[in-house]
C-alpha cells in the first residue's frame, strides 16, 4: 500500500439506508431432511450416500452431520473409506448409512422456500438448500433495548432475521445458519461463520471489523487454490486482501481479484436478484396439549385456511391441490390432499375441502394442523368455478375426487405459532 492510499477501512455506509440482506443456508440438509423423519438420529453420526444401497460399500457421500465429520467423514468422499472412519451401527460402529432420497428432500426444501418467500419481498434461490432474501422494506438497522437494560445492543435486522430462523425450524423442523448484513457476500460469509444453527448479524457499521481479521479462504469466492496464491503474494486475511493493490491482483487474477478486493473491504453493490416462486404456500399451528374436540380443531383449520388463501391471493397465486397436516400424538404426522381439475383462487373452497380433508381424524387426539395449497400459477388465468370444481372432481376415474395421503414423521418438540395458539388455554 502506497503512502498516499487510505488504510482499509471499508466502503463508507450510511446505516440508516442501509440494506438488509440474509444468506440463509440449510445446515447438512439432507441429513437434517432424514432426521425430520426420523428424530431418533437427532445427534447421531448420519451419512447420505448418492448411488448408495443399504448394507453395500459402494457410491459417494453426499452429505455427512457434523457428528460424523468429526470422524473425518466429508462430501464426495467414497462410501468405501467412509465406513473405514465410521463403521455402520448393523456392524458394531456408531455410523447411520442412508441412501439419498431426493423427492422427499425436494419437499421439504420447497416447505422451507415458501417460509423465506412469505418472509421476504425479493428472494434468490441459490440452490435446494441456500438462499439470498432482501428484507430491506420490512426491517432496519436500528438498534433496539431488547434486554430492558438501557442498552441498545441489537438491531431490529437481527431480530428478523432470529424471526426467519424460527419459523423454518418450526414450521419445517430442519436448521439454517443465517447471515444477516448489509450486501451478499458479507451475509454469506456471516452465515458460514458460526454453523450449525448459528445467526450472525454484521451492521453496516461493523463489516470492516468483522471481514478483517478473518482468513482470506473465508471470503466468499476465495477457493482453495486462490488462497494458496494469495498467500503466495503475503494475503493472508481478508484485511490483507482489502489492503492489497488492485492492479496486482488484476494482474494476477484478472478482474476476478478485483471482485475478491472488493468483497474483502465490505463492498458489494450486486442487487439481490429475485429467482424462483414457492411452490406451495402452507401455514400450520399447534394445540398446547392433544385434543379430540372436533370443533376446535375444526375452528383452527378455518383459521389457517383463510390465512394461507389470503396469502396466495395477495401473491397473485392460484392453486391446483388443497391439502392438510395433522399430527397424532406423538408425532405421527398424517397429510391429505385433494387435487382439482384446474386452478383456482377461492378462500371458501380452501376452507371447505380442508374441513372435508379433516373429517377422516374426527374423534381423535390431535396436536397439531396445518393447511396447504400446492401446484401453484403466478398471474393471471382461467380458474375453475366452484361448482365446476364439485363436478369435475367426482367425475374423475372411480368417481370420486383425487386424495393423496402420505405419512411423515419430524423432529420432536415442535414449536406452534403464537398469531394462531393466542387463544389456547391448554
Amino acid at each position: 500500500m502506497s503512502d498516499s492510499e487510505a488504510p482499509f477501512t471499508g466502503p463508507p455506509v450510511e446505516e440508516a439506508d442501509a440494506r438488509v440482506v440474509l444468506h440463509v443456508d440449510m445446515d447438512c440438509f439432507y441429513a437434517s431432511c432424514e432426521r425430520r423423519r426420523h428424530p431418533d438420529l437427532a445427534g447421531e453420526p448420519v451419512v447420505v450416500g448418492m448411488g448408495f444401497e443399504p448394507g453395500e460399500s459402494h457410491g459417494a457421500v453426499a452429505t455427512a452431520s457434523y457428528e460424523a465429520r468429526a470422524f473425518g467423514v466429508d462430501s464426495a468422499q467414497p462410501i468405501s473409506q467412509a465406513l473405514g472412519a465410521l463403521p455402520r451401527v448393523e456392524e458394531g460402529g456408531e455410523g447411520h448409512y442412508l441412501p439419498v432420497d431426493l423427492e422427499y428432500y425436494r419437499e421439504v426444501a420447497d416447505e422451507v422456500k415458501g417460509v423465506l418467500h412469505d418472509c421476504a419481498d425479493v428472494v434468490r434461490e441459490v440452490s435446494i438448500d441456500e438462499a439470498y432474501l432482501d428484507v430491506t422494506e420490512r426491517t432496519s438497522w436500528a438498534r433496539v433495548d431488547d434486554t430492558g437494560d438501557g442498552e441498545t445492543d441489537r438491531t431490529l435486522a437481527e431480530g428478523y432475521a432470529r424471526y426467519v430462523k424460527q419459523r423454518i425450524d418450526r414450521e419445517v423442523g430442519v436448521p439454517a445458519s443465517v447471515g444477516v448484513a448489509p450486501n451478499m457476500s458479507t451475509a454469506k460469509v456471516a452465515s458460514d461463520h458460526d454453523k450449525p444453527d448459528g445467526l450472525v448479524a454484521v451492521p453496516p457499521e461493523r463489516v470492516t471489523a468483522f471481514l478483517a481479521p478473518l482468513p482470506v479462504e473465508e471470503i466468499h469466492g476465495v477457493g482453495p487454490v486462490t488462497a494458496r496464491e494469495l498467500r503466495e503474494i503475503g494475503v493472508e486475511t481478508a484485511g490483507g486482501l482489502g489492503e492489497a493493490d488492485p492492479t496486482v491482483l488484476r494482474e494476477r487474477f484478472g478482474e476476478r481479484g478485483v471482485t475478491l478486493h472488493r468483497r474483502a473491504r465490505g463492498d458489494d453493490d450486486r442487487a439481490v436478484e429475485p429467482t424462483g416462486r414457492p411452490k406451495s404456500l402452507s401455514r400450520e399451528s399447534a394445540f398446547t396439549e392433544a385434543t379430540d374436540d372436533p370443533e376446535r380443531v375444526r375452528e383452527k383449520v378455518r383459521a389457517l385456511a383463510g390465512d394461507v388463501a389470503t396469502r396466495a391471493t395477495d401473491r397473485g397465486a392460484t392453486y391446483r391441490t388443497i391439502g392438510v397436516k395433522v399430527v397424532r400424538p406423538p408425532f405421527d404426522v398424517n397429510t391429505r390432499e385433494r387435487s382439482l381439475s384446474g386452478p383456482v383462487d377461492d378462500p371458501d373452497l380452501v376452507e371447505r375441502v380442508a374441513l372435508d380433508l379433516l373429517g377422516e381424524f374426527a374423534g381423535e387426539q390431535v396436536r397439531k394442523v396445518g393447511v396447504r395449497v400446492s401446484n401453484l400459477t403466478f398471474g393471471a388465468g382461467e380458474q375453475v368455478r366452484l361448482d365446476g370444481y364439485e363436478a369435475d372432481a367426482e367425475s374423475e376415474g372411480d368417481g370420486e375426487p383425487r386424495d393423496e395421503s402420505s405419512r411423515r414423521r419430524p423432529r420432536a418438540g415442535q414449536v406452534s405459532l403464537t398469531e394462531f395458539d393466542a387463544d389456547e388455554g391448554g
